[in-house]
């Protein structure tokens, strides 16, 4: 396995829980906490704990998944020898030559009168 698909898989697993963290967290407040029985101002897992955890967790996904696709990018695998040469692609061109300028032009006419 090379280390591009070992990055692709990290990046779809942190994608995937990213995606599950951010749909348990609850706009208005309620969040996960509501879940477990809600009330929790005085409980050990109350609303403000569960919402730092769950927003720390976010943030902590998000900076790793970004990281882990920079990363991706230098770990692409690349061929140079069967890549692109810029100083070949035009050595079989066919071009065509311009008129010389001691030859006359056809006369032009104007279609608009």
């Amino acid at each position: 396995m090379t280390s591009y698909t070992i990055f692709l898989i990290l990046i779809l697993i942190i994608a995937i829980a990213l995606i599950l963290i951010v749909m348990v967290q609850n706009p208005k407040g309620g969040g996960l906490s509501s879940t477990f029985g809600g009330g929790g101002g005085s409980s050990v897992g109350g609303v403000q704990s569960t919402n730092n955890f769950l927003d720390r967790t976010t943030w902590t996904l998000a900076i790793a998944m970004f990281a882990l696709i920079l990363l991706a990018n230098y770990a692409i695998p690349r061929e140079d020898d069967k890549g692109i040469n810029i100083d070949n692609t035009l050595n079989e061109v066919n071009t065509v030559p311009a008129p010389s300028p001691d030859k006359e032009l056809p006369p032009s006419t104007n279609d608009s009168e």
